[in-house]
């Protein structure tokens, strides 16, 4: 059995006026051990009907320790369990590997992803980033775009870019094996970019249910017509249009610089480069007689700053792809429950300036917290901002979950 918590609450008055009212009458939380990762599952209870359930991410970078090799096929049978082979709604907060990893398929069918497909959700969820549509409309000159559309455009070209570095990177890694920490800084920096990609999980989310919600702030979640009497509001990601700060981590001129590398790297797959190609013996490490002793000094250091300059692209990436992380509040009677995803302060500020949808925020009485516990993903304001937490034990207190790993 795959490693799962779960919390419940069904108070007697709930169960009465959900009987009255066709409302839940409560929800079981499930909560997933994937290690490094999110797995969570919503279960709304339903008097005279069957239960419906909605799962939140599904993904991991790194399993518990001594956890089995197969546990991610576990807790996807075990989600088919709990939904009895029926599961209402897919919410997939951002693309990361550790949020999305579980979706991936393979050719015999018996993959984690290919579980989650066989229990036929009713609809997927993602931020609005990852509208086909919208990339589409995005291949228009850029002065053209909207704001928006250009910044869908320009996670598209990121996305490219990051295969093209994953290929140098793990070039550069057989090239300089593992000197003084540089093989072990490679090595992360190709299972960085493997965790943007994810094109397996990616594909598979695109063609799993028979409709999509492609959600920004303010938009209908898509969900209200399967959790009757669950007000649910989408706190994030802003569009471009809304809030430009959510791209502010990247680059100056962030939409030319990602084209114009793009646009580099398919010319250099086109040519054939030295630099595309597969040498012949690869791990044999080789010097140049030409070279003298101080050349074949300085080539090494020097492909240790291009590594250097790789990472930094991996570490934009990494934010900018945090920044377009599905936000949402659920509320049903005094319990409101928080999923933000791996949202950082970008995403954040759009709401946070809202005084309205703070008042909602402030008696919160679950919240998952933001980003396995990053400092950028719970701004500050936000925590002082609920009013429930408190250090004494309490039926009423803040409840918190922080999915991570041991240490």
């Amino acid at each position: 059995m795959a490693a799962r918590k779960k919390r419940s609450t069904k108070p007697a008055a709930a169960k009465r006026a959900g009987r009255a009212a066709g409302v839940p009458t409560g929800m079981t939380l499930h909560t997933y051990n994937v290690g490094f990762g999110d797995c969570f599952l919503l279960c709304w209870h339903y008097s005279g009907g069957r239960d419906r359930t909605v799962l939140i991410d599904f993904g991991t970078t790194g399993l518990p320790a001594k956890a089995p090799k197969d546990q991610m096929q576990l807790i996807a049978k075990d989600i088919a369990a709990v939904c009895q082979g029926k599961l209402d709604a897919v919410v997939v907060t951002h693309r990361h590997r550790d949020h999305v990893s579980g979706f991936a398929t393979n050719a015999a069918g018996t993959a984690p992803g290919d579980v989650i497909r066989g229990l036929k959700p009713t609809i997927v969820v993602q931020p609005w980033t990852e509208d086909p549509k919208a990339k589409r409309k995005a291949t228009a000159a850029t002065e053209t775009l909207s704001k928006s559309l250009a910044l869908v455009r320009s996670l598209q070209e990121q996305r490219m870019v990051s295969g093209y570095v994953a290929a140098e990177a793990g070039a550069m890694l057989e090239a300089i094996g593992s000197g003084p920490g540089r093989g072990k800084f490679l090595t992360a920096m190709v299972e960085g970019m493997e965790g943007i990609l994810n094109p397996s999980a990616v594909e598979n989310l695109q063609t799993m249910a028979s409709r999509h919600a492609y959600v920004n702030h303010g938009s209908k979640s898509g969900l209200e017509s399967l959790l009757p009497g669950v007000r649910i509001t989408v706190l994030g990601p802003p569009t471009r249009d809304q809030s430009p700060d959510i791209e502010s981590e990247r680059a100056n001129d962030e939409a030319e610089f990602w084209m114009l590398q793009a646009r580099a790297g398919r010319r250099a797959m086109a040519t054939g480069s030295d630099e595309s190609r597969t040498p012949l013996f690869p791990q044999a490490r080789t010097a140049d007689p030409t070279q003298s002793y101080s050349t074949r000094w300085l080539i090494p250091r020097l492909r240790a700053i291009r590594g250097d300059e790789l990472l930094g692209i991996v570490r934009a990436l990494d934010r900018q792809m945090n920044n377009t992380s599905v936000i949402l509040l659920f509320e049903i009677r005094k319990q409101k429950l928080l999923f933000p995803g791996d949202a950082q302060i970008e995403n954040w500020e759009f709401t946070l300036g809202k005084p309205a949808l703070m008042s909602r925020l402030k008696d919160v009485t679950f919240y998952k917290v933001g980003h396995h516990g990053s400092r950028n993903a719970t701004p500050k304001s936000l925590w002082k901002n609920f009013a429930l937490k408190s250090a004494m034990p309490s039926v009423t207190r803040l409840q918190t979950v922080v999915s991570t790993k041991a240490g």
